[in-house]
């Protein structure tokens, strides 16, 4: 489990490759919908490798960029475990249903709204974090979870697949998905205890540690300068023999 816990995100990199040669010799024995569905979960396991492997350094962005966390960075409120779960043992099934039920098209937008939540998070929310115009998983949000996601909606609008209520049960059952497979087990599982921290490596991937601290830094320096904005005008009130209150602003 430990290794696993580890290297999942590798392993997935691998199912990837062993994917693009199975579909790429034997695509043609499935349907066009499940072609797009397959190749959507196939988006899933490069997203997760960006964000964890190459350039990786996800689990500081969360942990501390995100979180603020500074008593237990390394496995709060995410630790290595935790994220298996997430993306393997909760994720992986909400993609492979969609494929196998290829004929629920609800279910199959609810995957491909989900990575378009994508790019609006590491695209607009995790970017201002950041302050920056890239972070891990962006890269896949924008090249594949958007396109696919797009040619899905159209392929299903324009055979006249989907009815209103798909549109309407595939938002609702994103939603869903994204409660129970992100929001709820960090929720119920994140400890300062856990025995499963990321390592060291993890962590400081793309540069995120030092990010991390550089984007500290302005308001350590902002409260510095405040200290000795304050100091000063107290000494020259003390001077002239008068008692100063300093206001911080």
């Amino acid at each position: 489990m430990k290794f696993y816990s580890r290297n999942w995100y590798y392993i997935g990199g691998i199912l990837f490759v062993i994917m693009s040669f199975v579909m790429g010799f034997f695509g043609d024995g499935v349907s066009q919908i499940e072609k797009i569905l397959i190749f959507s979960f196939m988006s899933l396991l490069v997203h997760q490798f960006e964000e964890y492997g190459l350039p990786g350094g996800f689990p500081a962005f969360f942990n501390v960029i995100m979180n603020g966390e500074k008593e237990a960075p390394d496995r709060y409120p995410q630790n290595s475990q935790l994220a298996m779960v997430v993306n393997v043992v909760l994720a992986y099934p909400f993609y492979m249903a969609a494929i196998i039920f290829s004929d629920a098209i609800w279910l199959g937008l609810a995957t491909m709204y989900f990575g378009f939540s994508q790019i609006l998070m590491h695209g607009i929310v995790m970017n201002r974090k950041l302050k920056s115009f890239y972070n891990p998983g962006l890269a896949a949000s924008i090249f594949l979870h958007g396109p696919i996601g797009v040619y899905y909606t159209w392929y299903v609008t324009t055979h006249d697949l989907a009815g209103t209520w798909d549109y309407i049960a595939g938002i609702i059952a994103m939603i869903a998905a994204a409660v129970i497979i992100v929001a709820l087990p960090i929720k119920l599982f994140s400890s300062r205890q856990a025995k499963y921290p990321f390592s060291q490596e993890e962590m400081e991937r793309f540069g995120m540690s030092e990010k991390a601290k550089r984007l500290s830094e302005p308001m350590r320096v902002q409260k510095s300068n405040t200290f000795c904005f304050c100091f000063i005008i107290m000494y020259r009130s003390e001077q002239g023999g008068h008692l100063a209150r300093c206001k911080i602003l």
